[in-house]
């Protein structure tokens, strides 16, 4: 038969502040391959490589953090932090809003690449700079180490 023990951890304010910010950088990393695609093809003329070029750089980055994401909600959310919660959660709420308006309006778009376009610019336009305003403001708060609990299995 096994005993429990009870240890202590301490969970630095510094890991913390790393955790809080994740989802954030997240949401940037999945946008700006689109981002550039949209910058760069956007201005040339559309042929039908560009254009797959186009989508791929658009599509999978945003499907394998949208993927990632629910893992990354999960675990931070549930953060001893009660503050890496709540960014996790408000990073989360402006990505899978702007995802689902896009995947709602797009269901219209078609083939059309010039829709498509002008909702990725936006879609940047809105995530990002939030992303970056968000992520301004957990490096200013102040991240103390919290000590917890933890039972332990002899």
């Amino acid at each position: 038969m096994s005993e429990q023990t009870v240890t202590q951890k301490i969970i630095s304010g510094k890991s913390a502040r790393v955790s809080a910010g994740l989802f954030n950088w997240g949401n940037i990393l999945a946008i700006m391959p689109g981002l550039i695609a949209v910058l760069v093809i956007g201005t040339e003329s559309a042929n039908h490589m560009t254009i797959i070029t186009l989508f791929i750089m658009m599509i999978v980055p945003n499907i394998l953090w949208f993927a990632a994401s629910i893992v990354i909600y999960i675990i931070a959310r549930h953060h001893p932090n009660e503050r890496v919660g709540h960014y996790t959660q408000q990073a989360a709420y402006r990505y899978y809003a702007i995802i689902g308006v896009i995947v709602v309006a797009g269901t219209f778009y078609g083939t059309s690449v010039k829709l498509w376009l002008i909702t990725w610019v936006i879609t940047a336009l809105i995530l990002v700079p939030w992303s970056i305003v968000d992520m301004v403001r957990i490096r200013k708060e102040s991240w103390q180490d919290i000590t917890i609990e933890q039972e332990v299995r002899d």
